[in-house]
């Protein structure tokens, strides 16, 4: 797990010092080592000593840049940029190929020779094999960038389902990439221009979806594609891998055979993931899927397992009672952090981790328990994706019932039950939710994506229309946010609408809010994250199981429950679904009252002119009033002004050598 960046510029030359600039501001993803190799044509200058002086005269067209998380190998041998025989192909990488092993060993008997145990050679080795074509041969997770002298060609690649990041830049003949939006920042000529649709997307879906950042020009590489980019300065952008569901090919009559290859396949995932030179812990939340994760690492290991949970002093959102009861079933080694409302003074650092506006406020917890399991480990699996592969979130069984209302009389759908609704939101209990379902109502259509979109969104256009100032307005005016998940709904290829759901959330809610959340958190401590859940080949098979099998009724990941109803306490089965929410609702209305008011009230702020005063003291007042929970559009407002503080005030400036 490391951080990577390179530059090419055929025409006017890559400098050393950007490189090392990039090389810096990464050095929390990579703290055990760094490199560079600066190239043109087919000669190289190798620096393996940050502190070597180098005469920056700008004679290079290719400069690799590369931070070390030391995991697989940790000898010299291992180290990046890393080249082939003859030093006319480059390497650097961010990530882990968990079948490494047995790649090295087919190429080897295709004569390959290696100097290393890494797997960072092993793709080097099977790109000069297989050319583009290696990427079906990866079972990992990964990141990388080849530079080919012999064919004058930048190789870039992302993994399957986006655990690793990858961002560039193309403008005037110079291309530049890296493992964040930050170290591309550091290169002289990438403008800090703001990208006004992106601010409208992140309202929307509380990130900024890809390909597109909040910045103009920084684009990122989509999940499960690769970027060619060659002499001629021209890019090509494929997609080489897409999860298809199969359940009108494949039939299952036996659920217990069927429960007894998804326990396999899982058991196999998680043991190809305990593959480490260093010692590795898992995070328990005490729900289903971290818990199983524990369970079948601890079947797998000789010592207990070390676990790390997070709680909070409100006992709604606290699930350390569960993951106790996990850790005492598995007698894993089990470490605790609470986290309490002055947990709101790390966000300026936490914003400059993000490098974009993120409003997941479990950013915050997922931050701590990182920073608390880095002092006891160097990798950590988690339960990450066990709900989009198995139906386990409830808005999937809602969207049943969506999906059967929209066929009711257009009479009935439109008129009786939003006034009925109305009628009943006026009574005090339960005042919010029957607001927000009758507004939910009236937005329903006969498309089952829009409905879904609606049902997720942070804020809907009435929303905006009361914060957003008439000059921003204006400048979105015509765009509807909504239209880039009904796209990527509309690339399902399944008719089941519980399949294409589980697919769309595969392809945006799980890579751009939650993997994205995992890899921050994470590296901002030096901590690598593994995901067996979203190991592809289990994926392709739980793909296959009919949807039925996985929201039964109103039984969600019930083929998942069934293969391992013997492996848990009953008391994990039976909880009540909880989610890694964060109190911020209380926390707005309590502790942190007079901190969103004069954050979000400061002149500073309201100058910027995306805001209306009177909109956003509303949306605060109906909080504090319990007329309305808006929790997550206050959260959204505030972690998008510290963003403009750190990133476009350049506040952020001062984590710059000791981020």
């Amino acid at each position: 797990m490391c951080g990577i960046c390179g530059e090419i510029d055929f025409n006017e030359g890559v400098g050393v010092e950007p490189i090392q600039r990039m090389c810096r501001v990464l050095t929390h993803r990579g703290p055990d080592d760094q490199g560079m190799v600066f190239i043109k044509g087919n000669q190289y200058l190798e620096v393996k000593d940050s502190s070597e002086f180098i005469p920056d005269t700008n004679p290079f067209e290719v400069g690799l840049g590369h931070r070390r998380l030391s995991i697989i190998d940790l000898s010299i041998d291992a180290h990046q940029p890393m080249c082939n025989e003859d030093g006319k192909i480059w390497i650097v990488f961010n990530g882990e190929i968990y079948n490494f092993q047995e790649l090295r060993d087919g190429l080897e008997k295709k004569e390959h020779r290696f100097k290393s145990k890494s797997d960072t050679e092993v793709i080097l080795h099977a790109y000069e094999e297989f050319g583009v074509e290696c990427l079906n041969h990866f079972r990992g997770m990964f990141g990388f960038a080849v530079w080919d002298s012999n064919l004058q060609r930048l190789f870039m690649a992302r993994d399957r389902l986006g655990k690793k990041p990858l961002v560039y830049a193309h403008q005037n003949g110079h291309f530049a990439f890296a493992s964040e939006i930050k170290a591309l920042l550091q290169i002289p000529g990438i403008e800090r221009t703001v990208n006004a649709t992106a601010i409208h997307q992140y309202l929307t879906y509380q990130y900024v979806p890809s390909p597109d950042t909040i910045f103009e020009g920084i684009k990122k590489l989509p999940p499960a594609h690769y970027l060619l980019y060659d002499r001629n300065g021209n890019i090509r952008i494929e997609r080489y891998w897409k999860l298809k569901f199969n359940s009108n090919h494949q039939t299952y009559t036996d659920a217990q055979e069927l429960g007894d290859r998804i326990r396999t396949e899982l058991e196999e995932s998680v043991n190809l993931r305990l593959i480490s030179d260093v010692p590795l812990g898992a995070f328990l939340s005490g729900g289903v899927d971290s818990s199983l994760i524990v369970g079948i690492m601890a079947k797998f290991s000789e010592k207990p397992v070390k676990t790390f949970s997070i709680g909070f002093e409100e006992k709604d959102f606290d699930e350390l009672f569960y993951a106790r009861l996990v850790s005492n079933h598995f007698a894993t080694e089990h470490h605790e952090f609470v986290v309490k409302p002055n947990a709101i003074e790390i966000l300026p650092k936490l914003v400059w981790y993000y490098n974009e506006p993120f409003a997941d406020s479990s950013a915050i917890p997922t931050y701590y328990v990182a920073n608390m399991t880095r002092d006891y480990v160097k990798v950590v699996l988690t339960g990450d994706a066990g709900d989009e592969n198995f139906a386990g979130y409830p808005r999937y069984l809602r969207s049943k019932y969506v999906s059967w209302f929209t066929r009711l009389p257009e009479k009935v759908r439109r008129n009786l039950l939003p006034s009925f609704l109305r009628i009943l939101s006026q009574s005090p209990w339960r005042r919010e939710t029957l607001n927000r379902l009758a507004d939910f109502t009236e937005m329903l259509s006969s498309h089952q994506g829009r409905n879904y979109a609606e049902q997720i969104k942070i804020f809907n256009q009435k929303d905006k229309d009361d914060v957003l100032s008439e000059d921003f307005s204006r400048q979105v005016k015509g765009t509807d946010p909504l239209d880039y998940l009904i796209k990527k709904y509309e690339e399902g290829d399944t008719d089941d609408l519980l399949e294409k759901l589980l697919y769309l959330d595969m392809i945006t809610y799980l890579p751009e809010d939650l993997l994205v959340k995992m890899d921050i958190a994470t590296m901002a401590n030096s901590l690598e994250a593994r995901v067996p859940f979203l190991d592809h080949k289990f994926m392709e098979l739980v793909a296959g199981i009919p949807s039925h099998l996985k929201l039964k009724g109103t039984k969600s990941k019930f083929i998942l429950k069934t293969a391992f109803k013997d492996f848990l306490p009953d008391a994990v089965f039976k909880r009540r679904k909880m989610g890694f929410g964060v109190p911020v609702s209380r926390w707005f209305r309590n502790e942190l009252k007079d901190y969103v008011y004069d954050i979000l009230l400061d002149p500073r702020t309201l100058k910027r002119g995306y805001f209306r005063r009177e909109g956003v003291e509303r949306l605060l007042d109906d909080h504090i009033a319990l007329r309305y929970d808006h929790s997550s559009k206050i959260w959204a407002l505030l972690f998008l002004e510290i963003w403009f503080r750190v990133f476009i005030d350049r506040e952020g400036d001062s984590f710059l050598y000791g981020a």
